[in-house]
């Protein structure tokens, strides 16, 4: 048990990590000021951890308990501000980033629900809080569309791998040859969603005039 608590804090670290960096990285392409870059990379590095901590009642939430994971995102965010011109550009490196890192919180959020004791479906919601939790916060905060409702197979990438974990639940393979094999393929998932621009269907159909008046 102790092994295992320990695989999920690593991992839980790295998420936090990844996601980090693109919440920072929101924070530069929005000219927020070093303390709006700061609070970014901490809405999002944290922001989906605290949300599945607090749902599942595992209070206080790590990143109160553990003060590990606000040092990581505040350094990453300081580092993101000041070498912002050498990568921010570089979209493509982010992308990866940010889908790696969806892979990780979906696998760290079911294991989690899983050693709390939660049914299949909790744990499964679980994984989505993690993945998806602090960059509903960010962009909440910028005033857009959050990514999880627009953006090709992001949400949809983290359900497929929360269903796979649960799936490798009842094989006898490990927490740590689980965790990999879920990660990578909401990784491969979401990859391969933007290099082909997959997308769930779209509503398009404009409402009248006057109906779109009486929804107010």
């Amino acid at each position: 048990m102790e092994l295992e608590q320990n695989i999920i804090y690593i991992f839980d670290l790295l998420g936090t990590f990844i996601f980090a960096i693109t919440g920072a990285v929101k924070g530069v392409r929005l000219k927020l000021d070093i303390l709006g870059v700061v609070v970014f990379a901490c809405t999002v590095g944290c922001g989906g951890g605290m949300l599945r901590d607090a749902a599942i009642g595992a209070t206080p939430v790590a990143a109160f308990s553990n003060s590990a994971y606000i040092l990581i995102c505040v350094g990453t965010g300081l580092a993101v501000f000041f070498l912002a011109p050498k990568f921010v550009g570089r979209w493509r490196v982010i992308l990866f980033a940010d889908s790696l890192g969806l892979g990780v919180f979906t696998a760290l959020g079911v294991a989690k629900g899983a050693m709390f004791g939660i049914g299949p479906v909790g744990q499964l919601l679980c994984g989505v809080f993690s993945a998806v939790g602090g960059g509903v916060v960010r962009d909440v905060m910028s005033r857009s569309i959050p990514t999880v409702l627009t953006s090709d197979f992001y949400a949809t990438a983290s359900l497929l791998g929360g269903i796979l974990y649960l799936a490798l639940e009842m094989t006898g393979l490990g927490l740590l040859s689980k965790f990999i094999i879920a990660s990578s393929v909401v990784f491969l998932i979401r990859i391969v969603a933007i290099k082909y621009n997959f997308h769930l269907p779209v509503a398009n159909t404009a409402l009248p005039v006057d109906d779109e008046q009486t929804l107010h």
